[in-house]
């Protein structure tokens, strides 16, 4: 198929990669669970607070990993109403789900009081598939990659304050396909496409004693403005129109706070305002009016979403057992954004507990390694029946997500 920007996907699996969001883009950030603002130590420093690089050694430090992503099935037991008189069993599960997600991280020797370093992550990548039944109609597939990059740098304004900032970089591509066939709608769609959009990000860090670690962070709103083309079917009869969408990429805000015993032992607080209340409605602009009624009703009407600013608590332990081995652990509670009465098959969205743990290893005075254990557990839920404008009405279970993180660091 030609080459499209993709129009569904950016509108709503971007939000699903801030709903399904993984802040955890190295070893250390993934074994604390992402509770990692204001007591960084590694290259990762660059990513999660670039105002604490004014802090550390003076060295050059570099780290890469991968992280292994699994997304077992969504289960749904219930039925999917269409109107009033159209109400048809919808009981399935979604699609296993496997997917690796590689970081990169790098920060440079200080130049005076100014320090640089930079970025390489892919901070939402996801799969959703539901390949039978009436949710095929609405998510046969929807898969999402995004790729950061974020060049980053510091100011040490003391010996206790620093601030630091850089711009954001990022590419998205994705597809999104939805077929009817097995369903009374004689729909079918098929889009696939990327973009390329930009933003920034601020860091501040003050270190009150040479103990505790007070840090803010913020990631601004990002606007994805996606042109391109769609290709729509009623009825295996397919004609392809220019479309146009804007949506936001939230803006995340994170305070954190850590405190330090014996030089070995430190807990840090960490709370993170995601602002999805940006996301109000999903609108298609189309280059020429759509044909029918029955397209016009799936794919034009502006769609309501009205999501909310989350809230996120996270805390994380880290122990230096011994000069060569550290362990860290980690608890999150992650709320979802999306009102119930707005829930879809794409993004079958709930709050979650998350727990986290890993460790790493010094193998020599500049080489270490390490290994981190991330489970995503998502709270089950029940749709009333009229409760959802989508005319889902159930019970959604399973979901969530477990992942992996391998990395090696360096510093010289």
């Amino acid at each position: 198929m030609k080459k499209t920007i993709l129009l569904s996907i950016t509108a709503s699996s971007l939000l699903m990669a801030g709903a399904y969001k993984v802040p955890e883009q190295s070893v250390n950030s993934m074994a604390l669970g992402a509770a990692y603002v204001a007591h960084t130590d590694g290259a990762d420093t660059a990513y999660f607070n670039p105002a604490n690089m004014a802090f550390m050694e003076d060295k050059q430090f570099a780290e890469a990993g991968l992280t292994w992503a699994h997304l077992p099935s969504n289960k749904f037991k219930g039925v999917q109403a269409y109107s009033a008189s159209e109400l048809y069993p919808a009981s399935n599960k979604s699609e296993i789900e496997n997917l690796q997600l590689p970081f990169l991280h790098y920060v440079a020797a200080p130049m005076g009081a100014f320090r640089w370093g930079a970025s390489l992550t892919v901070p939402g990548g996801l799969t959703k598939r539901w390949e039978s039944g009436q949710q095929k109609l609405f998510a046969e597939e929807f898969t999402l990659k995004v790729i950061e990059v974020n060049p980053v740098a510091s100011y040490k304004v003391s010996d206790n304050f620093a601030v630091g900032g850089g711009l954001r970089f990022i590419y998205s591509e994705g597809v999104v396909n939805g077929d009817g066939a097995e369903t009374t709608k004689p729909i079918k769609r098929e889009m696939e496409g990327d973009t390329v959009e930009f933003g920034y990000n601020l860091a501040m860090s003050y270190r009150p004693t040479s103990d505790i670690n007070m840090a803010a962070t913020y990631r601004s709103n990002i606007d994805l403005k996606e042109e391109g083309e769609a290709n729509l079917y009623l009825a295996n009869m397919g004609n392809q129109y220019s479309a146009s969408v804007t949506v936001p990429l939230p803006a995340a805000l994170n305070l954190a706070v850590s405190k330090t015993w014996q030089d070995k032992y430190t807990v840090e607080l960490n709370y993170e305002k995601t602002y999805w209340s940006a996301y109000e409605e999903l609108d298609f602009n189309y280059g020429s009016a759509l044909p029918n009624a029955i397209l016009r009703t799936a794919f034009d009407d502006p769609k309501p979403k009205n999501w909310k600013d989350t809230d996120t608590f996270r805390v994380g332990l880290s122990a230096k057992v011994s000069p060569k081995l550290t362990l860290m652990a980690g608890y999150a509670k992650d709320e979802s954004p999306i009102d119930r009465k707005y829930i879809s098959y794409e993004l079958p969205d709930s709050d979650a507990n998350i727990y986290t743990f890993g460790f790493r290893i010094n193998a020599n005075e500049n080489l270490s390694y390490g290994f981190a254990y991330l489970h995503d557990e998502k709270e089950s839920f029940t749709l009333a029946a009229g409760e959802n404008e989508g005319g889902i009405t159930g019970k959604f279970s399973g979901g969530g997500a477990d992942l992996l993180s391998a990395g090696v660091a360096y510093k010289f």
